[in-house]
């Protein structure tokens, strides 16, 4: 079974993973790196996909910083979604002529992985018509936004587990007016951690895209791909602190 190099970057600043998915996938691109999913949780952060629209954010943008929100506008696709502690973001960095060069399908298989991932907590979610992400009825549970370059991909998907779903009035979510944001600990009435989920969800990630996670530090990443055993200069400052 083909690896994928499993990078679990805990909460990390949004800027810093962004700068990271670009390096990673340049080098994917050049075939001088294997596949990588990058698990993650942001402090609280505000983005907007290249098809979003400012009018979107329902708060002066000026106002974000002093509340501790960032705000950055990506190349992703969709719209505007927050991202916040209590919530797990992964970021797919993979080669998609290796895994059937069909956007579409690689929504799907996203979606089926977050679907069969709230399942086994018993959280019947699944797909509404004409709108990507994931659902439990007419309430987003999971935001998907990705972007592809000579078919290797990057950004990916947003689980919203435990925490504050506040924010989501400062936006219109993904887009969609009227959008009602849940999340797992909602669903539940009861507490879940971010870890307890990211297991599960690593083993459904591996069912859905046929691949067997090996999990990496980013030194071991890059060292194992750099001449004579070196990080690369050009690598994220990331990459140097990282454990």
């Amino acid at each position: 079974m083909p690896t994928c190099s499993l990078i679990d970057l805990g909460l990390i600043p949004y800027t810093e993973t962004l700068t990271l998915q670009r390096r990673l996938a340049t080098l994917l691109a050049e075939d001088r790196l294997g596949d990588v999913l990058l698990l993650v949780e942001h402090p609280p952060v505000i983005t907007l996909g290249r098809a979003g629209q400012m009018a979107h954010l329902r708060v002066p943008e000026s106002s974000l910083a002093a509340m501790g929100i960032e705000f950055f506008e990506v190349e992703r696709g969709g719209d505007m979604t927050y991202h916040g502690p209590g919530q797990l973001v992964g970021y797919p960095i993979l080669n998609l002529t290796e895994h059937g060069r069909d956007l579409h399908r690689y929504l799907r298989q996203l979606e089926e992985v977050l679907i069969m991932t709230l399942s086994g907590f018993g959280i019947a979610a699944g797909r509404s018509l004409g709108r990507t992400g994931v659902w439990v009825g007419e309430e987003k549970i999971a935001s998907l936004g990705i972007h592809v370059s000579r078919w290797v991909t990057r950004h990916g998907f947003a689980l919203n587990i435990n925490m504050d779903l506040a924010p989501f009035e400062m936006i219109v979510p993904c887009g969609i007016q009227g959008a009602k944001m849940t999340s797992m600990t909602q669903e539940l009435s009861r507490p879940i951690s971010v870890r307890e989920v990211m297991v599960a969800l690593i083993e459904r990630f591996e069912v859905e895209f046929g691949v067997s996670l090996l999990p990496t530090s980013l030194p071991e990443l890059f060292c194992s791909r750099s001449q004579a055993g070196r990080i690369e200069r050009d690598v994220p400052a990331i990459v140097r602190g990282a454990s």
